[in-house]
C-alpha cells in the first residue's frame, strides 16, 4: 500500500489502510486517517490531521505554511474531515495562529489548481472549480459552488448554497442561496442548486420574495432586515437574515432589475 519511493517521516501517523503513491512526502506531524489515497508527488506537511477516505491527486500540497509575511514559523494547524477530493496541484495552507486552525469539512470537491488560504473554514459539500482562489480567513458555508477562476478576498463569507459565476470576484459577503456575477455583483438566487438540494417550490418562492424584499425594494438594508424579521419565518429565510445582519464587510450589490416576486415561474432568473 506504500510505494517504495514515498518518503514518510517516522513520527507521521498513517493508517494501515491508506495508499501512498510514488514520490509522495508525508512530514512528521501529519495524521492520515483510514482508506485515504495519497497520489504521486503529493506533499502533506504541518500539523495536519486528515480524516477518512480522502483522496489527494498528483502534486497536491496540503498543510504548508501560510502566505503571511507576519508568520514566524509557529506550529499551526490544518484539520480535514472525511470523503474529500483534492485534484491536481490543489494547495491548502495551515493557519497563521496557534489558537485557530484552517478547517476543511467533509464531502468537498477541490478541482485542479484551486487554492484555500490560511485560517479558512470550509463547510460540507462545497465545490471549488479549477483555479478558484480563497484568501485568508474566508468562510464558505455548506453546498456553496465557487466556479472556475473565481477570486474571494480575505475575511469574506460565502453563504450556504451560494454560487459564484465563472471568473467573478468578491471582496464583500455573498448571502446564502444567491449568485455572484462580475465584481461584487449579485444577480438573484441559485434556484438550480436549491432544487438539487431538495428545496420545495414554496420554500424557493419564499426565498425569492425575501431576496426582492431585501435587495430590490429600495429600502435601506438595516430597515429591510428589521421589517423582514416579522414576515419570513422559515429556517432558510432566518439563515439569510442572520447572515445579512451580521456582515462586517458589507454585501455584494444586486445588479438585476426590480421585478415583482409573484410566482415560481421564471425563478431561475432571480
Amino acid at each position: 500500500m506504500i510505494h517504495p519511493t514515498a518518503i514518510i517521516h517516522p513520527t507521521a501517523q498513517v493508517d494501515a489502510t491508506a495508499e501512498i503513491g510514488p514520490f509522495a512526502v508525508i512530514d512528521a506531524r501529519v495524521v492520515v486517517g483510514p482508506q485515504c489515497v495519497i497520489g504521486p508527488h503529493v506533499h502533506l506537511t504541518g500539523h495536519t490531521t486528515i480524516g477518512a477516505r480522502n483522496r489527494f491527486h498528483t502534486g497536491a500540497v496540503i498543510g504548508d505554511a501560510p502566505q503571511d509575511i507576519r508568520y514566524a514559523g509557529a506550529p499551526t494547524g490544518l484539520r480535514v474531515g472525511d470523503d474529500n477530493q483534492f485534484r491536481e496541484h490543489v494547495t491548502i495552507h495551515r493557519s497563521n495562529k496557534l489558537d485557530e486552525d484552517t478547517v476543511i469539512g467533509s464531502h468537498n470537491y477541490f478541482m485542479a489548481h484551486c487554492h484555500v488560504g490560511h485560517n479558512c473554514r470550509i463547510g460540507d459539500r462545497v465545490i471549488l472549480a479549477n483555479g478558484a482562489t480563497l484568501g485568508g480567513h474566508v468562510v464558505v458555508q455548506d453546498r456553496a459552488f465557487i466556479s472556475g477562476n473565481c477570486l474571494v478576498h480575505q475575511f469574506v463569507r460565502v453563504g450556504m448554497l451560494a454560487l459564484m459565476q465563472g471568473g467573478s470576484a468578491i471582496s464583500l459577503d455573498l448571502p446564502p442561496f444567491t449568485i455572484a456575477r462580475g465584481d461584487n455583483g449579485m444577480c438573484g438566487l441559485n434556484v438550480v442548486g436549491m432544487r438539487r438540494a431538495g428545496f420545495p417550490a414554496e420554500q424557493r418562492l419564499e426565498l425569492r420574495r425575501l431576496y426582492h424584499f431585501l435587495f430590490r425594494s429600495g429600502r435601506r438594508l438595516r430597515a429591510a432586515v428589521a421589517a423582514a424579521q416579522g414576515e419570513f419565518a422559515s429556517d432558510a429565510a432566518r439563515a439569510v437574515l442572520e447572515f445579512v445582519a451580521t456582515t462586517r464587510r458589507g454585501l455584494c450589490a444586486d445588479t438585476g432589475r426590480r421585478r415583482p416576486a409573484t410566482g415560481d415561474a421564471g425563478e431561475s432568473a432571480a
